[in-house]
């Protein structure tokens, strides 16, 4: 195999002993000192690679010594090729083997050229595009020298308030599982050892999307079968397409903190699910035990988690300062350590590292690849693709030429529309909606105001600060012009959202509502002109019924990326279409949550407008949400037909065909996501009302129909048995064809 090298180094005269096998590594593995394998498992910051580093202090204080710097085996939150290179260097000359670094990074919705949110593109439905945009952001990092992202976050999600669920592509088991799919094959391509691929990470496992309160690193309780049927599919979807690495949460899981949870670990994720890759834990999360009450001390901790099966210790010190004790102690055996060190050594392997340690990294390829406008345009596409049509009453959009209109708001104007986890995007990089308008739109007449702040003044997020901007500007100026263009123009457009620090890891919020001062800025304004639109910039579901009560049409755009004002002035003038679909639930408010469309039925269901007292509601408010999973508008209107199936009966050999006629009845081209969901009448457990089992997005010119089938398959049938095993039973299943998951439109067929 071919040798070759960024930098020159005393290593390339060594090329024939680098290409290695499975022998190879264990003969590097027995050759290795303690101290030499402990460093394996030991995750650094970058900042402890620099010349005098001030982080060392507190490192030293944790009993993590400058060998043990010297000696790690991977490195988190370095980037640039020109530095990781040196660093790669001389760490290799230095080390006792000469065994090359990882390093790792969290890339989650791209690189520099950031495409939108995770949550956005499961809204998209379109698990291939989100494929792609991995893959371009793994082009732009390897070039950069990364080899591992941190992405993709498959934790299953049904409560807005926590932060992470912008990571997350929403609250369905079988759309999870796609785009967990399609992302690690993105990041991964066809072999790791590639150029322009990145080993990915799934992560938390497991359950770290299911909180207490929806209060981020809080308590999780899951039943067996819940855990097992509904949060594990999309992490195995992952596992199947041969991530590279798993990431272990920090949160309990039914009492026993993951990253110490044995059983989790090794017999459901080695054993069942037939991981055989890195297991590496979540920041700190090791010693991190010890205040969850499980671990007594952080010797304690490091025992716990190495026996429990992770690899790898990200940022707590644990391994380093108290392994070599307790393995000399006889309290560790070695060979749990050496088992970890091989599969550390593996994935370096299997990432090329041993045949080019500086695999990928490229100075110059980083000037032409990123920000280039293939990936521009790619994130323009996947923009458009994400946006959700939630009102449009009267066809309010598209705008039409002719109008004026005043684009108003906080986000008219504002470049920060990159999302929480995006810190190596420059919102600098960012077209806003108004550069986006002048630009593309230039023959139209539009006004802009910026009306008023994101935040309510005084705004404080704990942990950030303040988060005021630009308090010198005049606000009553401001006001008083947004209001004045709100009265010159035909139609207004609201651009309203959350602050991008309200969204994402440690952000979980216990108010869903848009900041007061931009709740008053709607009012105002739709009672100055009442043809107004909104398009929302969000990480998650939102209360918006101050929203919905005052708007004419609402466009969700969440948080878009780089070209996010492109997309948007494409998508609001009718040179494109939105088609996007919610993949989570948008509650009637937040007393509501966590609230999901696969909810259990009760004995005492409740059908609005039934007034009987004593049935499953609520008194104030009502059971379903504002706006359903899979729900989303056209620019244009569909008919569905009523479901037809192919035969009444089924057995396990045999499929059901059901189908559906879709009609465009509008008078515009357009896309619609037509939506399979299914239903176990009567089983030895209790069965969720529907479950989406597959989707179909079709396109239509004004008049044209077209037949959408579905295969129904014995093995879609399939659940959690009452005795613990993964089967369908024979019963009464119903079938369910639509737009969204309200649809129930169904036909029913046996299982024999």
């Amino acid at each position: 195999m071919k040798i070759y090298f960024l930098i020159p180094t005393f290593y390339e005269q060594k090329a024939e002993e680098v290409a290695m096998d499975h022998k190879k590594l264990e003969t590097l593995l027995h050759d290795m000192t303690l101290r030499e394998k402990i460093g394996q498992v030991f995750q650094i910051s970058g900042q402890l690679l620099a010349e005098d580093s001030a982080a060392m202090g507190p490192m030293q204080e944790m009993g993590v010594t400058q060998e043990d710097v010297s000696l790690a085996g991977t490195v988190l939150g370095v980037f640039g090729a020109e530095k990781i290179c040196k660093i790669q260097k001389e760490y290799m000359e230095h080390h006792p083997h000469h065994i090359p670094l990882i390093f790792m990074l969290d890339v989650i919705n791209g690189y520099r050229t950031v495409y939108p949110i995770p949550l956005a593109q499961g809204a998209s439905f379109l698990p291939e595009l989100s494929g792609k945009c991995a893959q371009m952001a793994a082009r732009e990092a390897a070039a950069a020298g990364l080899h591992v992202t941190f992405s993709p976050m498959t934790d299953l999600v049904r409560d807005a308030r926590w932060g992470r669920v912008m990571e997350s592509t929403g609250e369905d088991v079988y759309l999870n599982g796609q785009f967990a799919k399609a992302m690690t094959g993105g990041y991964q391509g066809e072999d790791l050892a590639g150029e322009e691929t990145l080993g990915a990470c799934v992560k938390h496992f497991a359950g770290y999307g299911a909180p207490d309160a929806g209060r981020d690193y809080n308590t999780v309780q899951l039943t067996e079968r819940t855990f097992r049927e509904y949060y594990l599919p999309a992490y195995q979807a992952a596992v199947d397409a041969g991530v590279a690495l798993v990431m272990t949460s920090f949160n309990t899981v039914n009492d026993i903190p993951a990253t110490v949870n044995k059983k989790l670990m090794r017999e459901i994720l080695r054993d069942e699910m037939g991981f055989d890759g890195v297991l590496i834990s979540d920041f700190g999360a090791i010693g991190e035990t010890v205040a969850h009450g499980l671990s007594s001390d952080r010797a304690d901790a490091a025992r716990r988690a190495l026996e429990a099966g992770v690899d790898i210790d990200m940022m707590s010190g644990v391994y380093p300062e108290r392994l070599e004790q307790l393995i000399r102690g006889g309290k560790v055996s070695e060979d749990l350590l050496d088992e970890a060190v091989m599969r550390i050594l593996e994935l370096k392997n299997k990432l090329g590292l041993f045949e080019n340690p500086f695999k990928g990294a490229d100075p110059e390829k980083e000037t032409t690849v990123i920000l280039c406008e293939e990936h521009r345009a790619l994130a323009r596409e996947a923009a458009e693709r994400s946006f959700v049509l939630l009102k449009n009453d009267g066809a309010f959009l598209p705008l039409k030429k002719g109008e004026k209109v005043a684009l108003i708001g906080p986000y008219v104007s504002r470049k920060q529309l990159l999302g929480g986890w995006s810190f190596l995007g420059d919102a600098e990089d960012t077209v806003t909606v108004e550069e986006a308008a002048r630009k593309l739109a230039p023959e139209w007449e539009f006004i802009f105001a910026k009306g008023c702040p994101v935040l309510d003044p005084g705004t404080k997020l704990v942990g950030f600060g303040s988060c005021e901007e630009n308090e010198d500007e005049d606000q009553d100026a401001m006001w008083k012009a947004a209001c004045d263009a709100a009265r010159e123009a035909d139609k207004v457009v609201l651009f309203l959202g959350e602050h991008f620090l309200q969204t994402g890891e440690a952000t979980s919020r216990g108010v869903l509502e848009l900041p007061q001062i931009q709740q008053k800025l709607l009012r105002e304004i739709t009672a100055i002109n009442p043809d107004t639109a909104v398009v929302l910039f969000n990480g998650r579901p939102l209360d918006l019924r101050v929203v919905n009560e005052n708007a004419k049409a609402i466009l969700e755009a969440w948080m878009p990326g780089t070209e996010g004002g492109p997309a948007l002035i494409r998508t609001l003038t009718g040179a494109s279409e939105p088609s996007g679909r919610l993949p989570m639930s948008f509650p009637y408010c937040v007393g509501q949550v966590p609230v999901h469309y696969d909810e259990f039925p009760t004995g005492r269901p409740y059908h609005a407008p039934d007034e009987n007292r004593f049935l499953s509601k609520y008194l104030d408010i009502p059971n379903q949400p504002l706006y359903p999973f899979g729900y989303g508008m056209c620019y244009t209107t569909f008919s569905v037909s009523e479901v037809n199936l192919d035969r009444e009966e089924m057995t396990r050999g045999e499929s059901v065909t059901a189908k559906v006629t879709v009609r465009n009845t509008g008078d515009r081209p357009g896309t619609d996501v037509i939506q399979l969901y299914l239903h176990d009448v009567a089983a030895s457990v209790v069965r969720p009302v529907k479950q989406m089992k597959g989707y179909q997005r079709i396109t239509l010119e004004p008049g044209e129909e077209t037949e959408v089938a579905f295969e129904i398959r014995e093995e879609m049938l399939r659940f959690n048995t009452a005795d613990g095993t993964w089967d369908s039973e024979p019963g009464v299943f119903e079938v369910m064809i639509g737009e969204s998951s309200a649809t129930e439109n169904k036909k029913s067929f046996l299982l024999r």
